[in-house]
């Protein structure tokens, strides 16, 4: 196809696509797709080769949201039955990502439901960087704390943070449809707040909440404008008892167009397969690598992923590699950006000061790794206040032999969204 070698050759140059070439990628037929994926792999390849980072997601705090965004388990009035805890001590979320770093994980993201932080949340989380840290030498902290105020990003940067986390979500012009108390413009300038505090920017965006392929344009082009280093592509995970829980909009050739035109906008940018991957991929999760450099590994904020263990075989099994200590993440030219300015390179690109052991194998336990937002909100997720982590079961829950999808159709039938902590012991301390 001549749009395909036009993206690609784009890609190569780092030059921006026309919207009418992006419009077109999510246009193209499910015939089409495995000529999509190739196209959009050349891309990922160029920039990244076959390495695939691994994130893990510690909750610090759970539930008790007063923000009302509809795609979220933790917002004001759900009334999804998911784990509600106050902060985690310090020593609790070092010894969460202790276990995601035993599992290759080169970082570590900190997320606390919320509007945004007070100065003393920011204080508490403070606490916990230098906790982590000093457990596990090297590893990348990101934080993922809500809209910041003022000084809140130096703060948290001086505390050792590498990167902060905060998505568009959605484009500006349905932005107010998805969420009331507060504005696309907060995000907007939370994301900017980072990024001159010399922390690196991490924002990304949710498909499958009703918006059109015009929408999703919008808010990738926004998010190439804000120039984040990494962009999570989260797919919606409609949790029963939040306003979006009827929404099953995606098959699972339509997130890997959508995850192809994140990469041919955004090519030399660490895109992160996040939230729903299992509820809207399912087996065809594996072709997403081509595509996507980076993932969460295991569960999420208020749901289950699959199993740690299951995430590195599929690595394996596709022909790709985890990133290691010492690699850097993003391409030289963004990396050595990031260090004139004086960022940490992790997060501007992960200069091997910042990495981690990321080639750590597993634990035999194949325990899971926490991982991002329930209703794929692109925060970081983790086990809820307990002394040792513990294994939970795989988010993909097969149904009954359904009967053969028809093309272009969604099939909520073939799995079941598994609210996180479902069959254990685990309560609410809040």
């Amino acid at each position: 196809m001549d749009l395909l070698n036009t993206l690609v050759e784009k890609g190569l140059r780092r030059e921006l696509p026309t919207r009418e070439e992006a419009l077109a990628v999510l246009a193209t037929s499910d015939d089409e797709l495995l000529d999509v994926v190739a196209a959009a792999g050349k891309v990922r390849r160029q920039w990244f080769g076959r390495r695939v980072k691994l994130n893990y997601l510690v909750n610090l705090k759970s539930g008790l949201c007063p923000e009302d965004c509809s795609y979220c388990s933790q917002r004001l009035g759900s009334k999804a039955d998911i784990l509600k805890y106050t902060w985690l001590k310090p020593e609790e979320a070092s010894q969460a990502a202790a276990a995601g770093v035993a599992g290759g994980a080169k970082r570590v993201c900190l997320v606390a439901s919320g509007r945004g932080p007070t100065d003393r949340d920011v204080e508490r989380v403070s606490k916990t960087i230098a906790a982590i840290k000093e457990e596990n030498e090297g590893v990348e902290v990101c934080a993922c704390l809500g809209l910041l105020s003022d000084g809140q990003a130096e703060r948290l940067r001086e505390a050792g943070a590498d990167a902060y986390n905060h998505n568009l979500n959605t484009s500006e012009g349905t932005y107010g449809e998805i969420t009331t108390t507060h504005t696309y413009a907060d995000r907007v300038d939370t994301v900017q707040k980072a990024h001159a505090a010399g922390l690196s920017a991490c924002s990304g965006l949710i498909a499958g909440m009703g918006e059109s392929d015009e929408d999703l344009v919008d808010v990738v082009y926004s998010l190439r404008e804000l120039d984040p280093d990494s962009v999570p592509v989260n797919f919606l995970i409609p949790f029963e008892g939040t306003p979006l829980a009827k929404e099953w909009n995606l098959t699972p050739q339509r997130a890997l167009r959508i995850l192809a035109m994140v990469r041919f906008v955004c090519p030399d940018v660490e895109v992160r397969l996040a939230g729903g991957r299992e509820v809207h991929l399912r087996t065809l999760q594996p072709l997403a690598l081509h595509l996507a450099n980076s993932i969460f590994l295991g569960d999420y904020l208020t749901s289950e992923g699959q199993a740690g263990q299951a995430d590195l075989d599929m690595i394996a099994d596709a022909g790709f590699e985890v990133e290691g200590a010492g690699t850097t993440t993003l391409p030289a030219h963004r990396s050595d950006a990031a260090a004139a300015a004086g960022g940490c390179g992790s997060h501007g690109g992960g200069v091997s000061l910042c990495g981690s052991a990321a080639g750590a194998p597993a634990d035999a336990s194949g325990a899971t790794a926490p991982a991002g937002c329930g209703s794929g909100c692109g925060g970081c997720g983790s086990h809820a206040a307990q002394d040792e982590p513990e294994p939970v079961a795989a988010a993909v829950a097969p149904a009954e032999a359904p009967a053969q999808a028809a093309p272009g159709e969604v099939r909520p039938d073939l799995v079941a969204v598994r609210r996180r902590g479902a069959g254990t012991d685990l309560a609410p301390n809040a």
